[in-house]
């Protein structure tokens, strides 16, 4: 299944009012003007099962891998990178609530069991948080998961359940940002300084053995962190960088799709062109064409 989405006026979503969209998206081409950069008005949980995916989340670049959750705030700016969805699939879920501006507590109604306190830590926890995105947080995904089969099956109780779950996916993401250290990751800074070496010398052509020296780690081990991190061989990651490069260079540039190919290091324009197509779903010139005409 591709696509599951639930609005405010889907009749699965009649018992939760509080509950203003759940949904499951997997997009296998790049979708223009598919997320625009708006002010948020509600809690919203993004949970990327697959892809990469870089958005801006209260004026903070990220770059989502499988197994993060981004937790936009009411009030936070939210959007694509580009103002684009890129190949990858999500689930999310946007929650109505109030903030008690007296006493900084979250308002979630009359659904919510936490007690007064609770509510009280959990907003704190929230708003004084300086990541917006919770690391390898695999059960968010299950926990969504579980919440799309309750909606679907609509068995004796769900309406509890599907409650409950929400209260799982709040307190754990809370927990979450508690414990996440500065680094983030288990892979940390030596994985960002990485990637700014590759950014800056994409039309060497890497091989991983050199990619594993700069990490001091053996090609093995190297090559299983890189999957476990981003869900991508280091090759396959490599490409993505060389894409995500390219589309900057058609949206900003005149330059020839030659010239942009060889300086993101593919070794052809045609190679170039049926990579790109098979990522983004459009050849070189039909991007830059769609953008400018947007």
């Amino acid at each position: 299944m591709n696509q599951y989405f639930l609005t405010k006026e889907s009749q699965e979503l009649v018992p939760f009012p509080h509950i203003l969209e759940f949904a499951f998206k997997k997009s296998n081409t790049v979708q223009f003007d598919s997320l625009k950069k708006n002010v948020s008005e509600f809690l919203r949980f993004y949970y990327v099962v697959d892809g990469r995916l870089s958005w801006v989340i209260d004026g903070n670049h990220c770059i989502l891998y499988p197994g993060d959750l981004a937790v936009i705030l009411p009030g936070q700016i939210f959007g694509g990178e580009r103002d684009l969805m890129e190949p990858g699939t999500v689930f999310w879920i946007e929650i109505q609530l109030g903030l008690e501006r007296q006493d900084g507590r979250l308002s979630l109604g009359k659904w919510c069991l936490f007690t007064e306190n609770e509510c009280r830590a959990i907003s704190r926890v929230l708003f004084s948080n300086n990541s917006p995105v919770v690391s390898k947080f695999r059960e968010a995904g299950n926990i969504l998961q579980t919440m799309q089969a309750e909606f679907q099956s609509q068995e004796i109780g769900f309406t509890t359940r599907i409650n409950q779950l929400l209260h799982d996916l709040i307190i754990l993401t809370t927990r979450h940002l508690t414990s996440q250290n500065s680094s983030r990751r288990d892979f940390p800074q030596s994985f960002i300084k990485l990637e700014q070496t590759l950014r800056d010398n994409l039309s060497h052509q890497w091989t991983v053995d050199e990619m594993a020296v700069l990490m001091a780690l053996g090609a093995t081990a190297f090559s299983e962190r890189v999957k476990n991190f981003t869900g991508f061989s280091p090759l396959n990651y490599l490409i993505n960088i060389r894409i995500s490069e390219a589309i900057k260079l058609l949206k900003q540039s005149d330059r020839s799709v030659t010239d942009i190919a060889l300086e993101v290091g593919f070794y052809s324009s045609q190679h170039f062109a049926t990579t790109f197509k098979k990522l983004t779903g459009y050849t070189p010139s039909e991007f830059r064409k769609n953008n400018n005409d947007n």
